[in-house]
């Protein structure tokens, strides 16, 4: 199987930055498509950002500007850097890769969720 890591979550101010990774480790021939989504309470899971096996990205309008997404394929690791953090992008971020598995179907995997608090 497969289990993805998520790491630098925490507590920053407005206007400050976090970078969160993601770690993908297990039974994996290639990685597909990664990405950021988010859940605020109340709210449904969204997504944040998406990057293609190719490199390709998108965002959703309201970090466009403010974050990045990238990846590290020969470490199957995907990154958000954060910058100019807003109160409301407050929630549990989520990471997402859809795998090709060395003995088994293509399926999709998430992380386990790490918070992300901006407040001052």
């Amino acid at each position: 199987q497969v289990q993805l890591v998520e790491s630098g979550g925490g507590l920053v101010q407005p206007g400050g930055s976090l970078r969160l990774s993601c770690a993908a480790s297990g039974s994996i021939f290639s990685i597909h498509a990664m990405g950021w989504y988010r859940q605020a309470p109340g709210k449904q899971r969204e997504l944040v950002a998406g990057i293609s096996s190719g490199g390709s990205t998108n965002y959703a309008d309201s970090v466009k500007g403010r974050f990045t997404i990238s990846r590290d394929n020969a470490k199957n690791t995907v990154y958000l850097q954060m910058n100019s953090l807003k109160p409301e992008d407050t929630a549990v971020y989520y990471c997402n890769a859809d795998v090709d598995l060395v003995a088994g179907p293509r399926d999709d995997y998430w992380g386990q969720g790490t918070q992300v608090t901006v407040s001052s």
